[in-house]
């Protein structure tokens, strides 16, 4: 596999969340794909399992932005850490996201095994002590 390999699928992944394409998203992994969203949940085995929790995930998210960097690569895969943000439908704020994903891919070049571990900050202001968000503007 060619060593761009993990940052050209880093940048089909964010392509595909930006756009809210679960199809496209689904596309990059294996049909038996394994995709772990927490290390508490069980995973999604499957494309379809894979297309409807993205579905049910970015069906309130507007104004998508992800950007990844890679920590690590190896043969067959590699750690990156990702950020995302996007406006709430029906909210007035932005929710931040800032995980870390290991992939392992396939002969084929597809995510067969994918692994995240992630926190939002969308819940900060229901935390005592926690600092105050301000509203979004449209400047966001």
């Amino acid at each position: 596999m060619e060593s761009n390999h993990l940052d050209n699928w880093l940048a089909a992944y964010g392509l595909a969340w930006e756009r809210s394409d679960a199809q496209a998203f689904a596309a990059l992994f294996t049909p038996d794909v394994h995709y772990h969203w927490t290390p508490f949940e069980e995973a999604r085995v499957g494309r379809d399992a894979v297309a409807q929790a993205f579905e049910a995930a970015v069906v309130r998210q507007r104004d998508i932005r992800f950007a990844a960097s890679v920590l690590s690569r190896g043969d067959p895969g590699g750690i990156a850490h990702w950020q995302c943000s996007f406006r709430r439908a029906g909210a007035d704020y932005t929710v931040r996201l800032d995980g870390m994903l290991m992939v392992e891919f396939a002969d084929s070049g597809l995510c067969r095994i994918f692994r995240e571990w992630w926190h939002s900050d969308e819940g900060v202001l229901a935390i005592p002590g926690s600092v105050e968000r301000k509203a979004s503007t449209s400047a966001d």
